[in-house]
Parts: C-alpha cells; structure tokens; sequence
C-alpha cells in the first residue's frame, strides 16, 4: 500500500515538474521571439494577456493553435507567419510558447 502510494506521489511531481519545464520553456520562447509580435500587435497578432483577442482563438483549441503557429495562418485578424519567422524554432518550442501565451490569454 505505501508503496502503490509512494509511485502515485512520485508520479505527480514528476508531471508537475514537467509542466514547469513545458512553461519554462514557453516563456523562454515568447520572450526570444514572440514578443516581437505579440507585445505590440504588430500584424494582427493578439497581444500577450489581451483575453478578448485571445478568446476566438482560444475557442478553435489548443492543437489548432499550435497547427497555425508552426505551419502560418492568415485570417481575418491578421497573419501569422510559420514558426513567426523564426525557422531556427523547434516545433516543441513553438508550441510551448502557445502554451504560455494562451495561459495569459484566458
């Protein structure tokens, strides 16, 4: 029993110290790329934290985000170009700023 008790704690902190590297890694990101964007508007791009640019997006999922940003996506709102232009991303660390940036959208 305090072994079966010991795993599922264990279990636990191991996911919640990944969640913190996947937000780590999240703002690193935004901070190195995004933001170029992000923290001004600049080509419709919603800025970090503005809930009411971020709730139609937010609204089409979480995976249809992460498809745009690394793929590129043009609409309505604006223009996002694949990876933001930073082709030197990876496609973990695209999506880890999505991650990060939809938390400060909601």
């Amino acid at each position: 029993m305090k072994k079966a008790i010991f795993a599922s704690a264990a279990g636990a902190l191991l996911m919640l110290s990944g969640q913190a590297v996947l937000a780590d890694v999240g703002k690193a990101t935004y901070d190195k790329a995004c933001f170029a964007c992000h923290n001004m508007g600049v080509a419709g791009a919603p800025k970090l934290g503005d809930k009411d640019a971020w709730a139609p997006r937010i609204a089409k999922g979480l995976d249809v985000l992460k498809q745009h940003s690394i793929e590129g996506f043009s609409g309505g709102a604006g223009y996002m170009p694949p990876k933001g232009g930073r082709t030197d991303l990876g496609d973990d660390e695209v999506k880890a700023a999505v991650v990060y940036m939809v938390g400060q959208g909601q």
